[in-house]
Parts: structure tokens; C-alpha cells; sequence
């Protein structure tokens, strides 16, 4: 890490001018999603950049995260029972 002390170079180019920052949505997506073209502009695609913005050393973030599991996994619970109670 350099020290405080040091000049800054501000005439150094950082990056590609084109890429966009890290902090812009749809960062976060994996590239499996990315190529099948899922962005942060749809459901799907926002739902997965969300999750990917999850830190799991915060608390706050670890309880969203089991919030969306009770969310998305309770209604294929019911219906597993659904299907044994039918049969």
C-alpha cells in the first residue's frame, strides 16, 4: 500500500474509460448470467445482482439473505406437501 506521503499521479490512466465502475447495477452478476443475457433490468437479473451485493460479514445483510430463502423456499415447501397429502 503506498504511503500517504507519496505523490498522487493524476495524469495515470486507471482502467478502461469504457468499463463501467464497480458501484453501477448489474455489476454483481455472474457471467453465466451475463452471457444469457439477463441484466440488472429484469426481475431475474435484479434479484441475482442483489444477492451478489450480499456481504455475509454484516448481519444485517446475512439476515436478508436467509429472508429470501424463507421467501423463495416456503412455496416449494408447500407444495411438496401439497403433492405427499395427495397421495
Amino acid at each position: 500500500m503506498p504511503s500517504v506521503d507519496d505523490q498522487f499521479d493524476y495524469d495515470q490512466e486507471y482502467g478502461d474509460e469504457n468499463t463501467p465502475p464497480s458501484w453501477f447495477p448489474g455489476g454483481h452478476l455472474p457471467a453465466d448470467a451475463r452471457r444469457i443475457g439477463l441484466t440488472h433490468h429484469v426481475p431475474e437479473g435484479a434479484l441475482l445482482d442483489f444477492a451478489g451485493k450480499l456481504d455475509a460479514t454484516k448481519p444485517w445483510h446475512r439476515m436478508a439473505a436467509w429472508g429470501l430463502l424463507v421467501v423463495f423456499g416456503l412455496p416449494v415447501v408447500f407444495a411438496v406437501m401439497r403433492l405427499l397429502s395427495a397421495l
